[in-house]
């Protein structure tokens, strides 16, 4: 079956089923998570039985395995995977007795977990798949396979159901708020309000009245009563972005909220009392604001009880190709436009990129790809205009990094032989050649400067520069 087909992740344990469930989506299958088997069966008494089902062995109420006798008597040939922390004899025999497809011990590598369920979904019509369309509708806005990424989610599935302020930190465009959507998602918070706010945004003198409502007539202009953001947010979770800006009078009010749940509305005198998780986020480094006076230490002690650090997008470049496509083919269907792919070399130019604007940057210029390259395949020279020539520079010199990794990936893909002996001469070549320019010639300064020995540079530089 090809992807696009709708699984069903059935885990009480919250971090498992978000990761598992996230990279099953990021495969593009259609996924829907529960916590008990009884919520998965009265969805299935509600709706059509899913391509798969994948499904812990032990849980609170119904087991895995009691779970897969249920859905073995409505639908035989429903294919489950079952899958435990306890391989035991036990375990494995009576989930392979109760017609289980495969079992998948815990704890698993998420790939393969995804080849798991790939080899277990029937041979079917394609109509009987949800469309492929659909499947990257539902998937979620973050996506990633590094390894940073995938701490990421375990951190998030983790988090999501503990009522601790997380603070996310992160360069302009990471996509802080979307981790911040993502925890509230997967939180008991889920069905009350997500009510986010930037700080930066919003003019100081409004600022407060924005946070904390304000009664009629408490200033002019204050014509009726305005219920404040946390209010709005009570019962769920109040995003604060960018909350390094926030001026230093708003900071000891937010930091009685977080300590008493309570506060007056401005020009108000009734108390008002709230239960807000509150998630703050920043690209600043609030350590040095406290230094110089401009944050609250125990207000940042308040805020940063879970620390999440966002990756750029330079050190997780290997994500690029995934996310461009996702945004190319969002951009498609939100302009109804025939979809677009990239080519190798349009791939290995924007992984060449610094992107100093991170996955912002990137979905950006995906929109435009879409609406403006004339042909199904986007090329090179598409990105012309879009793209710097050169590549920006970074202060622990990733720049020519980032080059070296994205001509190594072309040289591979054209078969080059004895690539690494190649790299290692030119290299040297560049290295010293600059040395020797840098030391007028004189192959000992040269040496010197770089830690090595004159006989070493004399050998490597060989006859063609003759320094002294």
């Amino acid at each position: 079956m090809s992807d696009g087909a709708r699984v069903w992740v059935v885990d009480d344990d919250r971090s498992v089923r978000f990761v598992l469930a996230a990279a099953l989506r990021e495969a593009g299958f259609a996924v829907t998570a529960f916590a008990a088997a009884g919520e998965a069966l009265d969805a299935l008494g509600r709706e059509a039985p899913p391509a798969l089902v994948v499904t812990d062995v032990r849980m609170p109420g119904d087991s895995g395995l009691q779970l897969l006798d249920k859905l073995k008597a409505a639908h035989p040939a429903l294919p489950v995977v079952v899958m435990s922390a306890h391989t035991d004899v036990a375990s494995t025999a009576g989930a392979f007795r109760g017609g289980a497809h495969e079992f998948l011990s815990k704890p698993f590598d998420l790939d393969d977990a995804v080849a798991v369920v790939r080899r277990a979904l029937p041979r079917v019509p394609a109509q009987a798949a949800a469309p492929a369309s659909e499947a990257v509708d539902d998937a979620p806005a973050l996506a990633g396979e590094t390894p940073a990424m995938r701490a990421l989610f375990r951190a998030i599935g983790r988090l999501a159901q503990a009522p601790l302020s997380v603070l996310i930190t992160g360069e302009t465009g990471t996509g802080k708020e979307l981790v911040a959507r993502a925890l509230h998602r997967e939180s008991p918070r889920a069905a009350r309000p997500f009510v986010a706010l930037n700080t930066a945004a919003i003019p100081a003198e409004l600022l407060e009245s924005e946070l904390f409502g304000h009664e009629a007539g408490a200033f002019t202009g204050a014509q009726k009563r305005l219920v404040g953001r946390f209010e709005q947010a009570d019962g769920g979770t109040l995003f604060l972005d960018e909350i390094g800006d926030m001026p230093a009078a708003l900071q000891t009010r937010l930091l009685r909220v977080l300590a008493e749940g309570e506060f007056f509305r401005v020009g108000g005198r009734e108390l008002i009392r709230v239960d807000v998780r509150v998630i703050a986020a920043t690209h600043q480094p609030l350590e040095a604001l406290v230094a110089q006076g401009r944050f609250r230490a125990d207000l940042l002690h308040r805020l940063d009880v879970v620390r999440l650090q966002l990756p750029p997008l330079r050190e997780r470049r290997e994500d690029i190709p995934l996310l461009a496509q996702r945004f190319l083919a969002a951009a498609a269907r939100r302009l109804q436009l025939p979809p677009k792919r990239l080519s190798k070399e349009a791939l290995a130019r924007l992984q060449a990129h610094a992107w100093p604007g991170n996955v912002r940057e990137l979905e950006n210029l995906c929109w435009r790809l879409a609406a403006l390259a004339p042909g199904e395949v986007v090329v090179a020279a598409d990105l012309a205009g879009a793209l710097p020539v050169g590549i920006a520079p970074d202060d622990d010199g990733a720049d020519w990094k980032h080059a070296l990794a994205a001509w190594t990936r072309r040289k591979l893909e054209a078969g080059t032989p004895e690539l690494h002996a190649h790299a290692r001469q030119a290299f040297d070549a560049v290295v010293l050649g600059a040395a020797l320019d840098h030391a007028g010639g004189q192959r000992g300064d040269a040496a010197a400067a770089l830690g090595l020995g004159r006989n070493t540079v004399t050998r490597k530089l060989g006859p063609s520069r003759r320094g002294r």
